[in-house]
């Protein structure tokens, strides 16, 4: 049996049950934390990074690491089981876990840091471990100052760098750490654990709320749980309305309807029902901009009417960002889709697209 799905005896109810308990606690604890894999073989995905890492242990050639991609993919966890595994019941007094968007300025590398790397287990041989979640909030002058911490405790302690932007990390730690690169999960990685949690959770869920939380996700398992515990808790069915009603997203369907009347409908009317739409329903035009971007890349279109939408809605998007009217940004995208019809009229009518249709 899955030692993640497994009920642990902490489970059982005291004779007095507290709303402080350890079963209450376990009850209201988040599921990201409640299903967050403690041992390496529990992890679904990057099974080259971890049988590297593995070997590393294996070995007793543990590096420096860099761990870095988008959020949510398992580089945390991936770290925090490579501890469990390393340490056993002495992991907490052999890590130090620390995350660089809070403790980031150079005070915290020079005495939190140094001074964990600088003493010595005495009744322990080996190496300590300190982890830097979200390494790249860390300022320049930090960062600067942990190269040379990394390269004096070497014989005392291991590094364990983790971002989102490797880029943000100065070339100097880069070059003193081995780097691996945790891409987004795949859906049918996530599906199996997805499928084992809610039955473990008693969550109903149709099959086409199950692929909404998919789809919403984009690799993020993290953004799965915190979906479906979120869905869960409001509604008794969590289906493919329930969904997208928790992230706040517009329907697919709602989309469809918009892109086909900015495709067939005079300005002035697709502007009108594209608002009314937007108000019934409570969208924002940032969320739809992302959707219809999905929706037109799907769709059989000349190359170049593609390249100018998707242009155009980088455009009305950066507008948004900036604080430029709504209702100014929807005019925007009528018109660049009345824009986009003319040019596919044109481009079907020319002699190239005739020839190559032939």
């Amino acid at each position: 049996m899955n030692p993640l799905l497994a009920l642990s005896d902490k489970g059982k109810a005291p004779a007095v049950v507290s709303p402080f308990s350890a079963a209450a606690a376990g009850e209201t604890l988040p599921w990201v934390e409640k299903y967050r894999p403690t041992q390496l073989d529990e992890l679904i995905s990057h099974t080259e990074i971890i049988n590297t890492i593995n070997r590393f242990i294996e070995t007793n050639r543990f590096p420096h690491l860099l761990l870095y991609g988008p959020p949510g993919n398992g580089k945390t966890s991936t770290i925090l089981a490579c501890a469990q595994r390393l340490y056993g019941k002495r992991y907490k007094s052999m890590t130090l876990e620390l995350n660089a968007s809070d403790d980031r300025g150079i005070d915290v590398v020079r005495e939190q840091i140094k001074s964990f790397a600088s003493t010595k287990m005495i009744f322990s041989s080996g190496f300590k471990l300190i982890i830097l979640d979200e390494a790249d909030a860390m300022t320049q002058a930090a960062q600067a100052a942990l190269r040379r911490i990394i390269e004096k405790y070497t014989a005392n302690v291991r590094f364990c760098l983790i971002c989102n932007y490797v880029g943000k990390i100065i070339p100097a730690l880069q070059s003193r750490c081995t780097r691996f690169r945790f891409g987004p999960l795949q859906l049918d990685q996530i599906a199996p654990r997805l499928d084992a949690i809610c039955s473990r959770e008693g969550v109903t869920m149709t099959p086409e709320g199950r692929d909404a939380v998919l789809r919403v996700a984009k690799g993020d398992m993290r953004r799965v749980l915190n979906v479906l515990q979120s869905a869960h808790a409001v509604f008794d069915t969590v289906d493919e309305a329930a969904i997208y009603a928790t992230v706040g997203q517009p329907l697919p369907e709602d989309v469809q309807r918009i892109v086909q009347w900015l495709f067939s409908e005079q300005f002035t009317t697709a502007y009108h029902q594209v608002s009314a739409l937007k108000t019934q329903a409570g969208m924002a035009l940032a969320d739809l901009i992302t959707d219809i971007y999905t929706t037109v890349m799907a769709m059989d279109v000349p190359d170049a009417v593609r390249v100018y939408i998707l242009d155009k809605l980088s455009e009305i998007e950066y507008d948004l960002s900036v604080g430029c009217s709504e209702k100014a940004q929807t005019c925007a995208l009528v018109g660049v889709f009345r824009v986009a019809v003319d040019l596919a009229e044109r481009h079907a009518k020319s002699p190239t697209a005739s020839a190559s249709a032939k």
